[in-house]
């Protein structure tokens, strides 16, 4: 005892036990500690009042002190699991590297308002303003640095599907589309005022998304938008007119999603005849489709040029495609628990397994070396492109399924200021202009990302 204990230490331990053994009433024991102790301790009446119940809490403590070892213990096997998973450039860059960050749990904000599941989310530009919309009819704008609620806006009679921002340069709009058969501009430089309603679906419209400056007609404007709906067609619209300029038509069944290519050239869409479609605006043609899901799809992406690099050897390229060329991989998420990646003539180059039901959204990382999605499993899961796709990070990031991921848009250094990051960076490009080597350095990566799910919430991951 002398060893481990002090003098003091072993007195006030005695005492401890004398103060229990007569609180439960075991005056043997008691007696016969208090004999072998003899003179090297006395307790009085007074004295076992202060001790009374000292072991019962010493002991209590010791186990809540193991139940916390283990889960630490528990937490740290999982970041060494991460760590060896990591990549070696990502480790030698000690993650600082915006190119590698990655979300981690728990999020930075729960954003808790709607009422209803959350459907959609979608980061403004330029401000730190995030929308989310939600099958309560409301669209929410959050200040996602700062976590709070700024304004809830009501205009659809119906569930929101979708949201974005975009439009003119120097006036950045809020386009939202619904179940109730519109879609609806609003302005955030006037309080999120209602300008425009555009009718013109005979079905539910799933998505929406502003066509990036560079598209064919309007080099200079991001005046386009895109919408796809339930009833099996693509529209073009013109938000400074709102008239529907062009209809697209080919799919047979409802089209849940739709993205434009970063340079405005191409639409690929996709949704419940499994048959994704890659669109050329300016002929408003297909020209390609892609053969492989097995169940309805649900989210479409196109890969960035900065993800080239890693995709051109999964494709058996021996040199990535240049970065002038906007259109050459997409990516498909489906209910058939899959995400798949193509290149741009429909040829299936990857098919990423893991997630345990419904893939609903999908996300390339800016920096171009990763993949994320999001499930009706609850998960974001993060896929390394430099490792022949395979998923290095799972994060139980909601309570329920998880329906929409956003990542941040990059903001632009160069001397065209923040309205860049509707899409200037490419349109240099797609007016002849030759590949700026530096537009990697010109692009600034914001490490934050959204999610929105069915248990109301909305989800800001941020470094």
């Amino acid at each position: 005892m002398s060893q481990l204990l002090t003098a003091r230490q072993a007195e006030e331990l005695h005492k401890a036990m004398i103060a229990y053994m007569t609180a439960a009433n075991l005056p043997q024991s008691c007696a016969a500690l208090r004999e072998e102790l003899g003179e090297s301790i006395s307790v009085e009446d007074s004295t076992l009042k202060k001790y009374e119940g000292l072991l019962e809490k010493k002991w209590t403590s010791v186990v809540r002190l193991q139940k916390k070892i283990m889960d630490l213990e528990t937490r740290i096997a999982g970041l060494q699991t991460e760590l060896d998973t990591a990549t070696p450039t990502s480790l030698s860059r000690k993650n600082q590297d915006p190119v590698s960050w990655l979300p981690r749990a728990p999020a930075r904000h729960d954003l808790e308002s709607h009422r209803q599941p959350v459907t959609c989310v979608a980061f403004h530009p330029i401000f730190s303003s995030l929308a989310s919309g939600s099958e309560d009819t409301t669209i929410k704008i959050w200040d996602w640095e700062l976590g709070e609620l700024e304004r809830t806006i009501k205009g659809h009679t119906r569930a929101v599907l979708d949201v974005d921002y975009g439009g003119p340069r120097g006036g950045t709009l809020l386009a939202s589309c619904s179940s109730d058969l519109t879609i609806k501009l609003w302005d955030p430089a006037d309080e999120y005022k209602n300008i425009r309603t555009l009718p013109g679906h005979d079905h539910s419209v799933s998505a929406v998304r502003f066509i990036p400056s560079g598209a064919a007609g309007s080099p200079m404007s991001g005046n386009l938008l895109v919408s796809a709906s339930r009833d099996m067609t693509l529209r073009i619209w013109d938000v400074t007119t709102g008239y529907c300029v062009k209809t697209l038509q080919g799919h047979s069944a409802w089209v849940r999603d739709v993205a434009p290519s970063p340079d405005g050239r191409f639409l690929f869409s996709a949704g419940d005849d499994q048959v994704p479609r890659l669109w050329d605006i300016s002929s408003g043609e297909p020209k390609a489709t892609f053969l492989g899901h097995e169940h309805v799809i649900e989210c479409v992406a196109f890969a960035p040029t900065t993800s080239y690099p890693y995709l051109a050897p999964l494709a058996g390229l021996k040199k990535p495609p240049p970065a002038s060329s906007s259109a050459e991989f997409v990516a498909t998420g489906a209910r058939d628990k899959t995400i798949r990646l193509w290149d741009a003539r429909g040829n299936l180059i990857k098919t990423l397994v893991g997630h345990d039901n419904w893939v609903r959204a999908l996300v390339f990382h800016p920096g171009g070396k990763y993949l994320l999605s999001v499930a009706d499993d609850k998960t974001i899961r993060c896929w390394d492109l430099t490792q022949e796709c395979k998923c290095v990070r799972t994060i139980n990031a909601h309570d329920h399924f998880v329906s929409s991921i956003r990542w941040a848009p990059p903001l632009i250094k160069d001397s065209n200021g923040a309205a860049g990051a509707n899409g200037s960076a490419d349109s240099a490009t797609a007016n002849g202009a030759k590949d700026d080597p530096n537009a990697a350095s010109k692009m600034s990566i914001r490490c934050v990302l959204a999610t929105g799910s069915v248990d109301l919430k909305v989800r800001v991951f941020a470094s």
